[in-house]
């Protein structure tokens, strides 16, 4: 059912609650709040737009920093006061760096384990961020200086380890053998400036 601005309720000041959450790993990236420009302006661009409410003006998501914000789908919850808001997340979502705004537990010493599929991109995140800014005592950007040929043979060692494990039929050394082989894989689309997109889409065309 196609999103109708005029349906939603927008609040004496004339903003509506916007949850953003990452499209591929499930989590919620941050809450933001939007008018109706900001919103129009969001649909039109394909990537989000929010009003500051300290600033009173509207603001592009990386506009400076570069992470943006591609827009998948746009829903309204039930009573239409509030927008769910699914993205591809480009680096990172915080302006203090996390990948999510939401990692402070009320909890003490409590790790949420809610969707644990989401370190994939977070590691990802990570990865991009040390090629971008390749810092000296940086095992990524070590392997990213040494080329595609040292990646590939580390993935070949890897790979041959898990079968090993496998074969050994050791559950604590297929799980470090198997992190290990994803770490590297994701090397190689750093390498070629490439998403976990395009795994996730043949994973999810196999599945069909």
């Amino acid at each position: 059912m196609a999103l109708d601005i005029n349906s939603l309720k927008f609040d004496e000041k004339g903003l509506i609650p916007a949850i953003v959450q990452d499209i591929v790993s499930g989590k919620v990236l941050t809450l933001a709040y939007m008018n109706e420009e900001s919103l129009k302006k969001s649909l039109e661009t394909g990537e989000t737009w929010f009003y500051s409410r300290s600033r009173q003006s509207l603001w592009h998501k990386g506009e400076t920093s570069g992470n943006t914000q591609r827009i998948v789908d746009i829903i309204a919850d039930c009573d239409g006061d509030a927008l769910l808001i699914k993205v591809e997340q480009k680096g990172v979502a915080c302006h203090t760096g996390s990948y999510s705004c939401f990692f402070q537990s009320l909890k003490e010493g409590n790790i949420s384990e809610e969707n644990k599929s989401a370190i994939l991109s977070e590691v990802y995140q990570v990865i991009m961020e040390r090629k971008k800014t390749m810092p000296e005592n940086s095992y990524v950007a070590k392997k990213l200086r040494e080329g595609l040929d040292r990646i590939l043979k580390k993935i070949g060692e890897e790979a041959g380890e898990l079968i090993i494990a496998a074969k050994n039929a050791n559950p604590e050394e297929i799980g470090w053998e198997m992190a290990d082989l994803i770490f590297h894989m994701w090397l190689v689309l750093a390498y070629f400036d490439l998403s976990p997109d395009i795994i996730y889409d043949k994973l999810m065309e196999r599945r069909r």
